[in-house]
């Protein structure tokens, strides 16, 4: 559970030794990302959760994930976290994209803490495996994410880092608690499905369209699609 949390940490580092990267490169790699995300959520967490409860409890946890999101983009303000320091600002988009990867880190890692203390068959392998596949680009993504704001790359790398941290503490409360935490890992599931997906279609998406590379980013989305599907289906 350590190393499908802190596979977002390890994700990140390659971004400290990206001096530049054109919008070609990073439209292919945040498509590619979304298409791993898309996978992850509807191949991996939706059918776990449908797994342990029924289709009500899904859609709830899916569109709470989703509206939470939906209302942290409206309140989330603009924060300078160092006013006497101008390479250390956040904007908007920033900060709530940060928040959005942390908030469903930590449903993420409850899930994979109770999911491995239980005693179902093959559910704590199959949730810990689609977490971790899906987490080191997640943490590529957002020090990508940061530094094409504008953040210096320590920083990207050191928010990437927090929210595995997170996710890893997450974690270890799920697996300790797992009597109390195995009730919550069906919503935990569907939340954190609906967060990713929220965040693929209202970020990554739009992000990768505009630059003129719009079919390159179709395959690639399609290309991280499949290349998540193939390894589920090669480690079950």
């Amino acid at each position: 559970m350590v190393m499908s949390a802190f596979a977002t940490s390890v994700g990140a580092l390659p971004v400290l030794f990206i001096r530049s990267i054109s919008h070609r490169r990073m439209d292919s790699i945040l498509a590619y990302t979304a298409g791993i995300m898309v996978a992850a959520s509807t191949y991996g967490l939706i059918p776990a959760s449908l797994k342990l409860t029924n289709l009500y409890v899904l859609c709830c946890g899916v569109l709470v994930g989703a509206l939470l999101l939906n209302v942290l983009e409206y309140i989330i303000p603009h924060i300078d976290l160092d006013h006497e320091r101008s390479d250390v600002k956040l904007p908007q988009e920033a900060l709530m994209f940060v928040a959005a990867m942390t908030l469903h880190n930590i449903p993420e890692g409850l899930s994979v803490g109770a999911s491995l203390a239980s005693e179902v068959e093959n559910l704590g392998l199959v949730v810990a495996l689609s977490m971790g596949l899906q987490n080191a680009p997640e943490g590529f993504l957002v020090a990508l994410f940061l530094l094409n704001q504008g953040v210096r790359k320590s920083l990207g790398v050191a928010m990437a880092f927090l929210t595995g941290a997170i996710e890893c503490l997450a974690s270890v409360f799920g697996f300790f608690m797992v009597h109390i935490a195995l009730f919550l890992v069906p919503y935990g599931l569907a939340f954190a499905a609906g967060a990713m997906l929220f965040i693929v279609y209202k970020e990554l998406i739009p992000e990768t369209h505009g630059h003129g590379y719009e079919r390159l980013a179709t395959f690639s989305f399609l290309l991280g699609l499949l290349s998540m599907i193939g390894v589920v289906e090669w480690f079950r």
